[in-house]
């Protein structure tokens, strides 16, 4: 029996694939349309979000002798990928993504535009995309952006899009619950909009930090960033164990795509499985106890 893929297991390999310079408002339409798209037993992943300058030469230089910046990105051992120059995706801006189709239990990728491909799309162009695949010439089945309505100049002078997606919901409810869970506990103040960013594991940190200086004296400097100081303080928990800590690493691994049950405070035997399959699929020491080399896996 096929064990089908989690969809929090697709987003955070859609979120990585994203990298850090994309737009919030892109970033969360594109994690709505993977949700969306899961309800409808469609699984699909992000390939590609936000591109360097540099990164986009080294594309435009597959099939081409190419120089950007001084720099030879020639390379004619592979086929021509793109028709943009470093400057001329809005992927260099942080407003295009790029999805594929992945099989039941998430191990292979489909590239087959077939009813489901064009499914996405449309979910995405329900939320505000535009696809690639309408394009009358150099159709890009995967490619999916929001322009905000400037062109490429207006993007290199450094105007700015003024983009909204109204259409997009409210993300997972037990993010949501989490999210004000850390606001009503630690005074974090972040918005509880059910999506797993760097605001929210910053708010976790925080919430750590909190509990073990209240618990242990640790006296920690509470700011929501993850260093060694903070690493080092950290308490080891395995089964049995119950509180707002518990709370905390049941969150965190939620937060990461692993279900630890009831986010109750307490270390029975479904957050010691989930633990324990996030520790193996990390390929960190399987031991089934959250020590500091699971806590920073989590939070670093």
């Amino acid at each position: 029996m096929t064990v089908k893929v989690a969809l929090w297991t697709l987003l955070e390999r859609s979120v990585k694939k994203m990298g850090k310079g994309m737009n919030p408002v892109v970033k969360a339409a594109a994690l709505e349309m993977i949700e969306l798209a899961y309800n409808e037993g469609i699984y699909v992943q992000i390939s590609a979000g936000y591109r360097s300058l540099e990164e986009q030469a080294n594309l435009f230089g597959q099939g081409r002798v190419y120089s950007y910046n001084g720099k030879n990105y020639s390379n004619l051992a592979k086929p021509i990928v793109t028709n943009a120059k470093p400057g001329q995706s809005y992927h260099n801006y942080g407003l295009a993504i790029d999805f594929f189709i992945v099989s039941d239990d998430g191990k292979r990728a489909i590239w087959t535009v077939d009813s489901k491909w064009q499914r996405v799309a449309a979910i995405g162009k329900d939320l505000g995309f535009k696809w690639g695949g309408d394009w009358s010439s150099f159709k890009d089945y995967p490619h999916l952006e929001m322009t905000g309505g400037l062109s490429f100049t207006q993007l290199q002078a450094g105007k700015k899009p003024h983009i909204t997606s109204p259409k997009t919901s409210k993300g997972d409810s037990h993010i949501i619950s989490i999210q004000k869970t850390l606001n009503s506990r630690y005074k974090t103040n972040i918005e509880g909009d059910g999506f797993y960013g760097p605001k929210t594991r910053s708010a976790l940190i925080r919430g750590l930090q909190t509990e073990l200086n209240k618990q242990y004296n640790k006296k920690l400097i509470v700011d929501g960033k993850w260093g060694p100081k903070t690493k080092k303080a950290t308490v080891t928990l395995k089964k049995g164990a119950a509180g707002n800590i518990t709370w905390i690493l049941q969150a965190a691994l939620y937060l990461k795509g692993f279900n630890p049950g009831p986010l109750d405070g307490e270390f029975e035997g479904k957050t010691e499985a989930a633990l324990f399959q996030y520790q193996k699929e990390s390929k960190i020491s399987a031991d089934k106890l959250a020590g500091q080399e699971t806590w920073n896996e989590l939070l670093a």
